[in-house]
């Protein structure tokens, strides 16, 4: 993969958080130090294929890769910024995460006269943009830090809610949902995850689930209660009702989220596609591109998919907060596992869950209460560990300092997947003349795909056998 990179001296990183003293700490070796570069370069392993953090100091195998970084692995510091990723995420990944709710409303109501596959243009393009944008704010994180992404984005998003209560066009729909929303989700979503990066290395897979339960949390809030304000009050106040209490979620983001890592102040705020050089990390993102490319079609559609099967309007919304339910335990406990047995492996197992789910479950019994609810917990458990897990598996492949870089330089390429696959979706369900037994084909078989591919990058840093930890 290259040359092996010769000594050299590095400025050390600082070892701890000045106001706080860790509880303990993890010493990370063996990764690039990119201070005299303004462009990351592929990270390398050893010869020996085992990645850094899992040899020990009497391995004789050459280190080709030098730089040391000290992370707190704890503490106040470290614990309220996790506090204040899971605010950010709650309601940037809540609104994500109730695209179901959202959809079949407007679908039913205000753009009633569009078809199906047209409206979901408008979710998608919000999905698009959500990860999209990241292309840029990556870059601009490792440059410069949260604050200055966080507070637009918290802007951004709290405007879009508001000016959608008002909405009744299907191009007021696109500009503030799709558009308005896309983007500050982006602003908020990169650096919430990103910046818990910075304070946890061996347990940062625990510390990422915790602060992604947010967006699984927001997702069971937030449509039991647009549904319950919908009966009520009416879309205009439901929809404000929900701006306001994401303004007050994003006033803690705003207070508690931080950097501890010196920015990168040689890196360049523009994104760098040679990071593709890195097969590892090319297959790991063609990977992820495949599963987010299924994981938003039952998010969209299965409240849709419940009505097309006889059950009746208050289940049909419902079974997206049953989903979303399974999905925060699916953040944590996974999370948890990821430390002990590597990321890599608890997201391949979280595919394997999908898999099942589709094809042994939600195709042959979906149209039975017990078997839609099954699916929705099993879907949501899994998919909650492959969105908190994702940026983990790419954190093993660069520098910290570097971490936003390349985060958001595979949610770019992931976004394509995001903007293309609900309407895929929508075409599929018309395809089948209304019925859904293709849609569920087609998902299970992206899942299945992005096994392959993720599989194929962990084999690039450890071998093949699947029970090495990476």
């Amino acid at each position: 993969m290259g040359e092996r990179e010769e000594a050299q001296d590095a400025t050390p990183l600082p070892v701890s958080v000045t106001e706080n003293r860790p509880e303990h700490s993890s010493h990370e070796k063996g990764e690039v130090d990119f201070s005299s570069n303004p462009s990351p370069q592929p990270f390398i392993v050893q010869d020996d294929g085992t990645p850094p953090e899992d040899r020990s100091d009497a391995d004789s195998g050459p280190e080709t890769l030098l730089g040391d970084e000290t992370y707190p692995e704890g503490g106040l510091q470290a614990w309220l910024v996790v506090l204040g990723a899971w605010c950010a995420l709650l309601a940037a990944l809540g609104l994500m995460n109730s695209i179901g709710t959202f959809q079949t409303y407007v679908a039913t109501n205000q753009l009633s006269a569009y078809e199906e596959g047209t409206v979901g243009w408008i979710f998608s393009l919000y999905s698009a943009l959500a990860f999209f944008c990241g292309i840029y704010i990556g870059p601009l994180f490792d440059r410069f830090g949260p604050k200055w992404l966080i507070f637009p984005g918290s802007v951004c998003v709290v405007a879009a809610v508001m000016i959608m209560s008002a909405c009744t066009e299907y191009w007021h729909f696109l500009l503030t949902f799709g558009f308005l929303s896309g983007v500050g989700t982006s602003l908020l979503f990169t650096p919430s995850i990103t910046a818990v990066g910075h304070f946890f290395r061996d347990r940062r897979g625990l510390a990422s689930g915790i602060a992604s339960t947010g967006g699984g949390v927001g997702g069971i809030i937030f449509p039991l209660m647009l549904t319950s304000l919908f009966e009520r009050v009416g879309w205009a106040w439901a929809v404000r009702i929900l701006g306001f209490l994401c303004m007050f979620l994003l006033i803690f983001a705003n207070l508690l989220i931080r950097k501890r890592l010196p920015a990168a102040k040689n890196a360049s705020p523009h994104p760098d596609f040679r990071i593709f050089r890195d097969r590892a990390f090319a297959l790991l993102t063609f990977g992820v591109f495949l599963l987010e490319f299924g994981l938003f079609i039952p998010l969209a559609y299965i409240s849709s998919y419940a009505l097309s099967r006889g059950f009746d309007a208050t289940f049909a919304f419902q079974i997206v907060p049953i989903l979303n339910a399974g999905s925060v335990f699916g953040r944590v406990f996974p999370g948890w596992l990821a430390d002990k047995i590597g990321p890599y492996n608890s997201n391949l197992m979280s595919l394997c869950i999908t898999i099942f789910g589709c094809y042994v479950v939600w195709l042959p019994f979906g149209g039975t209460t017990p078997g839609l609810v099954i699916f929705a917990v099993l879907f949501g458990f899994a998919t909650g560990n492959n969105i908190s897990i994702t940026p983990v598996c790419i954190s093993r492949l660069c520098h910290t300092q570097h971490y936003g870089r390349y985060y958001a330089t595979c949610y770019t390429i992931v976004s394509i997947a995001c903007l293309i696959g609900i309407p895929v979706g929508g075409s599929i369900v018309q395809a089948t003349d209304g019925d859904y037994w293709g849609l569920i084909v087609f998902v299970g078989l992206t899942q299945a795909l992005a096994f392959g591919f993720i599989y194929a990058a962990k084999a690039v840093k450890v071998g093949w056998k699947p029970w090495t930890k990476f």
